[in-house]
């Protein structure tokens, strides 16, 4: 099906906002820079999104409903596992990684971003987790309870880490030590 005028220009606009996020950061974004970049007028632009806040929302749950993916079914844990952790760390060392950055010092000074790059960013991750457990505790291979958030939190937090902070590579050997050291023992020390 081919996208209507319309829709193609909100994906304009939403594209030019991600990139520019991405390059300048949430600070220096402004309606201006966006109709620029899009190749659309400010009033297309504010007939659709109120506002800065409303429109980096929007271009934020685009994105990440187009990298979301289902959690796979390897029939193991583990490769269950590493079936969310190659692509988690794929999208974060690729665009996200500009665009989490432009956007971690403006999350502390505006609530309404916060809470959408939380829910998004961050919110999916923590589901993405959920099937993959549910699905290990009806093979018996673990306990049920084990606390999907937790996990996904720690597996974000030692990613970004590697990342933004050592340095240090996000290879495959890292992601198996991640399941194998990390993740495996926190999900087989869970209590139902």
């Amino acid at each position: 099906m081919i996208p209507s005028r319309g829709e193609q220009r909100e994906d304009a606009v939403l594209r030019a906002t991600l990139e520019l996020l991405a390059e300048i950061g949430y600070g220096s974004l402004t309606m201006d820079a966006v109709a620029a970049r899009a190749k659309a007028s400010k009033a297309t632009i504010y007939r659709r999104w109120s506002g800065k806040a409303q429109l980096v929302t929007a271009a934020i749950e685009r994105h990440t409903a187009a990298a979301d993916h289902p959690a796979p079914d390897t029939g193991t844990l583990r490769g269950d596992l590493l079936g969310l952790l190659r692509p988690m760390r794929d999208r974060l060392t690729g665009e996200s990684a500009a665009l989490v950055l432009g956007l971690l010092t403006a999350m502390r000074d505006d609530a309404t971003l916060a809470a959408a790059v939380r829910a998004r960013l961050i919110g999916v991750k923590r589901d993405a987790f959920a099937p993959a457990l549910r699905r290990a505790a009806g093979r018996g291979e673990i306990a049920a309870g084990a606390d999907h958030e937790l996990i996904a939190e720690v597996a974000s937090a030692l990613l970004f880490s590697r990342l933004f902070v050592t340095g240090e590579p996000l290879d495959d050997a890292f992601l198996g030590r991640l399941a194998d050291a990390v993740i495996l023992p926190l999900v087989h020390g869970a209590t139902p």
